[in-house]
């Protein structure tokens, strides 16, 4: 159950991550909600195509596309609250990494694959809709820059079969592993920290 409240609020925080880009470029209601739409479920469709689990989770469960236009429908009403986009996107980007992750790793366990792959899975479903998303707007990908994004999910995996080595409790382990990619995101942003640069002025 807490398993899939968290799959729901990852793809309500990232609809409404992908609202907010979208009204920072001006769209119209329709490209609102694909912004949105894509952000929230992009990652978890191509994990699922890639791994062959058809039809992709979005299909077999309308609650996903309820939570994405309920996060439009939020995002809309109160967008004046929201005015500080820049933080609130980052709020809601970072929540819906941290879940996704732990999606992703549950996936590919489900499927019996082997961890590397699992926590590749993990990163896929936490970052590639924000990829798209960046695509979509005409922006460079956040994960293709110098900023550390995946990186945090990575560590979030790693961490994920770390804790259950331990044979600790499954949702403290969800828990734990959402926590620690906040945080490095948290700890990232506040004190810049960003990956080494190979072009030198």
């Amino acid at each position: 159950m807490l398993f899939y409240t968290l799959d729901i609020i990852g793809t309500f925080a990232f609809a409404i991550s992908g609202v907010l880009v979208a009204m920072q470029k001006r769209m119209d209601l329709f490209g609102i909600f694909i912004i949105a739409f894509v952000t929230a479920v992009g990652g978890g469709t191509l994990r699922d195509v890639l791994i062959g689990r058809t039809p992709v989770g979005w299909m077999n469960d309308l609650n996903y596309v309820y939570a994405i236009t309920l996060g439009v429908v939020f995002s809309i009403i109160f967008r004046k609250k929201l005015n500080r986009l820049r933080t609130s996107l980052f709020l809601f980007d970072t929540i819906g990494l941290g879940v996704f992750t732990i999606i992703g790793v549950e996936v590919g366990i489900s499927k019996e694959l082997h961890p590397l792959i699992c926590i590749a899975l993990g990163t896929m479903s936490a970052s590639f809709g924000g990829v798209i998303r960046d695509i979509l707007c005409n922006e460079i990908p956040v994960i293709f820059r110098k900023e550390i994004y995946a990186t945090a999910c990575i560590f979030g995996g790693i961490a994920f079969f770390v804790l259950q080595y331990f044979n600790l409790k499954e949702d403290l382990i969800y828990i734990f592993t959402a926590a620690m990619v906040i945080s490095i995101r948290l700890i990232v942003v506040k004190f810049r920290l960003k990956l080494p640069n190979i072009y030198q002025k």
